[in-house]
């Protein structure tokens, strides 16, 4: 007890520098500290930081991401360079992305605070920080990527986060549907990190579950009291919580295990963590076939949540494009290209059937193999014409613009016939008019409804 108490003291008089350009927010997280006990040093910017870092030993940094002068990811790179962070840091952000926060904790960082800042969860994070350095000698990074708020201010977004946020508020269950790379996981951490849990995210391997040791794997080896011991990933999610990605393809003999750990037939009765599953949009059906994931899906459908496709979001597209062209040139140091309106629109009309994860590798192709300058219509067209779209459930004999709804696919073919013949007539509306029997300013009139610049 004396040492805890000890230890508890020396984290107390810890020195802590507080990057951020925000007024407010500075002095905020200082008064918040300073009440704490902890010695307090702010810096305004990326070069105050720069230079107090180098001058003062600091116990830990929370550092800003966006700052106008330099941004945290440089400073980190810069701090890590010389064989590792000197202490901890944790990364803090109103604009979280989840690209951003790969490269914080690659980098060293420690943990992640989003903005608005909760009081609870920052003194929790800044009390761990602080007693993994001390511990270690070294900072620690927490494991995996860090939650970001679901980007897209349409009304399905708006409802699902709003349901989100509702459901972080209690340890209840949680199941996620949706297709494929529409956003489950990146949904399940938002809901981590709002929620009152002060431990680890921590994801489910289903390669590690399937072999032999899938028991070790889920609770660290079983003791002869019938407890666990530490290393599975219960043990690691508590307090935390424990995602479980595609539930519907586990196998029969891995959802029997983890009936039974829940059941409190196997490990230890008190397995404190919350859970959170993904599956398929199609998991009722798969359900109704098979017993045990039927009690696996009613035991975890308390608080369900669907993720809708991004085709049925369209108005979210230039928001997301917009977001990773500005991401990448920070996480990943690629060249920043704004798009063009006729770019935007064009992809806002695309079936996304790999969904966000189809739009991402997208921009992410367009930065590393475009030109300079504005992404332009042409060089969107060719990029979708290099990675074909195919129907979510794989390929079929007819062509891919059939499985779309009747008004997106006459508005495809609208707009392919259109370019074609546009480039047939040299750029000239004149001559497409005459071409394709229009009046010309109705023919100006639907090719800015269709995203198609005529001057380019």
């Amino acid at each position: 007890m004396r040492e805890s108490n000890m230890q508890q003291n020396q984290m107390n008089q810890a020195n802590i520098l507080v990057v951020d350009d925000e007024p407010d927010i500075r002095e905020l997280v200082r008064d918040i500290l300073e009440d704490e006990g902890y010695k307090v040093t702010v810096a305004e910017n990326g070069q105050a930081a720069r230079k107090s870092f180098a001058k003062h030993a600091h116990d830990l940094v929370l550092l800003d991401i966006w700052m106008p002068d330099v941004d945290g990811i440089t400073l980190l790179k810069e701090w890590s360079s010389s064989g590792g962070l000197e202490c901890p840091v944790v990364v803090m952000s109103g604009h979280g992305s989840v690209e951003t926060a790969i490269e914080a904790t690659r980098l060293g960082a420690h943990d992640f605070v989003q903005k608005p800042i909760s009081l609870a969860k920052l003194l929790s994070i800044v009390s761990q920080a602080l007693e993994a350095g001390q511990k270690t000698g070294k900072p620690q990074s927490t494991a995996g990527p860090i939650s970001v708020e679901p980007i897209g201010s349409s009304a399905l977004m708006q409802v699902l986060r709003n349901k989100s946020e509702q459901a972080a508020q209690h340890d209840l269950p949680v199941l996620i549907t949706g297709e494929k790379g529409s956003g489950r996981e990146n949904l399940a951490r938002f809901i981590h990190v709002q929620g009152k849990r002060t431990g680890e995210f921590v994801t489910l391997d289903h390669c590690e579950l399937s072999q032999q040791n899938a028991l070790a794997y889920l609770l660290g080896g079983e003791d002869p009291s019938g407890g666990s011991e530490p290393g599975g990933v219960f043990a690691r999610a508590r307090e935390g919580t424990l995602f479980i990605p595609e539930l519907e393809e586990l196998s029969g003999e891995a959802l029997k295990i983890l009936s039974q750990i829940l059941e409190g037939e196997r490990g230890s009765k008190n397995l404190v963590c919350r859970l959170i599953a993904s599956a398929g949009p199609n998991i009722l059906d798969r359900a109704r076939d098979d017993d045990r994931l039927q009690q696996m899906y009613y035991r975890l459908n308390v608080l369900p949540l669907q993720v809708p496709p991004l085709r049925e979001r369209p108005d979210d597209v230039p928001e997301l494009v917009r977001f990773y062209a500005e991401t990448f040139p920070n996480s990943e140091n690629l060249p920043y290209r704004a798009f063009s309106v006729a770019a935007q629109n064009r992809l806002r009309n695309h079936s996304w059937p790999g969904n966000i994860r189809e739009l991402r590798n997208l921009v992410q192709r367009l930065l590393v193999l475009g030109g300079d300058g504005e992404v332009s219509l042409g060089e969107v067209e060719e990029a979708l014409l290099q990675s074909p779209s195919e129907p979510v459930n794989g390929p079929t004999d007819h062509p891919p613009l059939f499985d779309l709804p009747l008004r997106e696919a006459r508005e495809n073919f609208e707009r392919e016939y259109l370019v074609f013949k546009l480039k047939e007539a040299g750029g000239s509306v004149g001559k497409l008019a005459e071409s394709v029997g229009m009046e010309r300013t109705h023919l100006y009139r639907k090719l800015r409804a269709l995203g198609v610049d005529s001057k380019k």
